[in-house]
């Protein structure tokens, strides 16, 4: 039913949670885990020059260690549970939009299902932040289960 499983993560306790799904679904269907974590361009730009998100957007990190690193350390957690049960897993670091880059993940790699968290943001707070979940669903034609942080 399922031979490839997408799990982005951003190294949060949100994320935590959909990799335990994630994992365990993959063992249940011995399927590949995708480690994706997903530089936020939009957010770098405020903090970042054009340039260096530019260099972002196209997996060049040059100096930017921190963000290399947190993004290594999300996707290894990731790597290492799956390991630990025996699931083949592939880890990748991209940039840009969220929702548009996981969605662009899953089709160029042949995704079956998406699982990743959602922070559980209801009313005012999810109109005026948004959610990444929410529009990996409005844009995706796959399965996505989303589990949430209290899960």
């Amino acid at each position: 039913m399922y031979e490839k499983i997408l799990i982005p993560t951003d190294g949060s306790e949100v994320a935590e949670n959909a990799v335990e799904h994630g994992v365990e679904l993959a063992e249940r269907y011995d399927a590949e885990v995708h480690a994706l974590y997903v530089v936020d361009t939009d957010a770098m730009d405020l903090t970042l020059g054009t340039e260096q998100v530019d260099r972002l957007k196209a997996g060049r990190f040059g100096d930017m260690d921190e963000i290399r690193e947190k993004a290594e350390e999300a996707t290894g957690r990731v790597a290492e549970r799956a390991e630990d049960s025996g699931v083949e897993v592939v880890e990748e670091v991209t940039a840009g939009r969220p929702h548009k880059a996981i969605t662009r993940y899953a089709d160029e790699n042949g995704v079956d299902i998406i699982v990743m968290g959602s922070h559980g943001r209801g009313g005012v707070k999810r109109v005026l932040l948004g959610s990444v979940a929410e529009r990996v669903l409005r844009t995706t034609r796959l399965p996505v289960l989303v589990v949430d942080v209290d899960d």
